[in-house]
C-alpha cells in the first residue's frame, strides 16, 4: 500500500501537504502565525511498513535560516520515545530548496520532526512532578497571550540568584530536554553538585518561556509573531506578557547568574553567546564568563569555545536580546554574568553520533554539566 495519510493536527505539528503519489509526497513548511519565520516540522506519515518513503520538503531556501540545511539529517522515530535519524539530502536549486528525507520504517506509522519534540503534556508531568519533590516551590509568573501559565519551579536556600529559562524561540526542542536533564539533577539530593548549588544558591527554572508557540508548531514566535528574545528591553502585555512577567520576577530577586537556553540552526556544535558589547560592561563580570565557559569545555567534549556567533563591538549589544538586557540590568547591583547556551539541531562536528546525532539524551547530560560548573564557580 501507498502512503494513506500524512498527517500533523496535534501538538506542535506542522507540515503542509502538496501532493503524495504512492510512497512519495511533496511537502512544506507552515509559517509562524503573523510571522515569515519558517523551519520547525513535525508531522506523522501513515504507510506501510518495510516500503522506503521518499519526503520532499520544498521552499526551503525561504525558510528563515537556509544554512541550516545542508548535513543536515531529519529526526525520526516509531515510538515517539527514541529519536533517530534519516538519510537525508538538501539541494537548493530544486523548487527553491528541497530537503529530500529517505527512510524505510519498520512499522505503519513514523513520526518525522526537524529536532525531537518535546510535547507540552510531557512539559506539565516535568512540572507537576518536579513541583513535588522535596524542597521545590512552584510559582506561576504570568499567561501567555492564549492564557497558558508561565511555570516557575524554585529550590535553594542561598544568596545567589540564578535563573535558567528556555525555550524563548518554541522550535528549539533542545532546550527543554536541556531543562529536563537540569531538573532531574536538581531533584537529585544525593548529587554533592547539586548540595552545593542548593546551599548557596536560590534557583528559578522556566522550563518553557513559550507554551503558545510551542504548541501551535512554531520555530520562533508566539502566538503574536513576536519573537520574544527581541522584547526585553520594553516587554508589554499586549506582545509579549511571557517576557513581561519573567523580567518583573527577575526584577524582585536580582540575578547573578542567568542562562538562556536555545538551539542553533546552522552551527554544528554547542557554544554559548555572552554579553560583549554591553554599556556597562566590567572586565571582572567578563572574567567570570569566560571561566565559566572554559571550565564546561574543559568538563565535556560535547562543549566548545572555537565556533560560536561573533562578538559584538563595545556599547554595541543588542538590550532587546535578554543575555544581553540580564547583564546590563543586574551587572552593577549583582554583577551579573548572563549567558545564551546554543545546542544543534545537527550533529558537532567532534563527536559524531551517526544514529542519533544530536539528542534529548545529549542536550540532558550537557544540563548536568553545565550545572556541575556553575556549582564550582560559586
Amino acid at each position: 500500500m501507498p502512503i494513506t495519510d500524512i498527517n500533523a493536527a496535534f501538538d506542535s505539528g506542522n507540515i503542509i501537504v502538496h501532493s503524495i503519489q504512492e510512497n512519495s509526497a511533496n511537502l512544506s513548511i507552515r509559517k509562524d502565525r503573523e510571522s515569515e519565520f519558517a523551519q520547525w516540522f513535525h508531522f506523522r506519515v501513515a504507510c506501510t511498513a518495510g516500503e522506503e518513503l521518499t519526503l520532499r520538503i520544498t521552499g526551503l531556501e525561504g525558510s528563515a535560516y537556509p544554512g541550516g540545511w545542508p548535513d543536515y539529517r531529519a529526526c525520526v522515530s516509531e515510538d515517539r520515545d527514541y529519536w533517530g535519524r534519516a538519510d537525508s539530502s538538501y539541494d537548493k536549486g530544486e523548487d527553491g530548496g528541497t530537503l529530500t528525507i529517505r527512510y524505510t520504517p519498520a512499522s505503519a506509522i513514523v513520526w518525522f520532526a526537524y529536532f525531537a519534540p518535546y510535547s507540552m503534556e510531557r512539559h506539565h508531568d516535568l512540572v507537576s512532578e518536579t513541583a513535588g519533590c522535596e524542597g521545590v516551590t512552584y510559582r506561576c509568573l504570568g499567561h501567555s497571550l492564549e492564557g497558558q501559565p508561565i511555570d516557575c519551579l524554585e529550590m535553594g536556600s542561598g544568596d545567589i540568584q540564578v535563573w535558567l529559562y528556555a525555550r524563548q524561540h518554541p522550535g528549539e526542542s533542545q532546550a527543554e530536554w536541556w531543562m529536563e536533564g537540569a531538573l532531574d539533577m536538581l531533584t537529585d539530593l544525593s548529587n554533592p553538585h547539586t548540595r552545593v548549588l542548593l546551599e548557596k544558591c536560590r534557583l528559578h527554572i522556566v522550563p518553557n518561556a513559550n507554551p503558545d508557540g510551542s504548541c501551535r508548531g512554531h520555530l520562533r514566535t508566539n502566538y503574536a509573531g513576536v519573537n520574544l528574545n527581541r522584547e526585553w528591553a520594553t516587554p508589554s502585555l499586549e506582545k509579549s506578557p511571557e517576557v513581561l512577567g519573567i523580567r518583573n520576577a527577575m526584577d524582585e530577586s536580582g540575578v547573578h547568574w542567568a542562562m538562556d537556553i536555545h538551539g542553533d540552526e546552522a552551527i554544528p556544535a554547542a557554544f554559548m553567546a555572552g554579553f560583549e558589547g554591553i554599556p556597562s560592561w566590567t572586565d571582572d563580570q567578563g572574567e567570570r564568563y569566560k571561566r565559566y565557559i572554559h571550565r564546561l569545555a574543559d568538563r565535556t567534549p560535547d562543549f566548545q569555545t572555537k565556533l560560536g556567533y561573533s562578538i559584538a563591538a563595545p556599547g554595541k549589544a543588542n538590550l532587546t536580546m535578554s543575555t544581553n538586557q540580564l547583564a546590563e540590568r543586574f551587572g552593577k547591583s549583582h554583577g551579573c554574568v548572563s549567558m545564551t547556551l546554543e545546542m544543534p539541531y545537527k550533529d558537532t562536528v567532534h563527536g559524531n553520533d551517526p544514529e542519533q546525532g544530536w539528542s534529548p539524551e545529549r542536550c540532558k547530560l550537557l544540563a548536568r554539566e553545565c550545572l556541575a560548573t556553575l556549582a564550582e564557580m560559586v
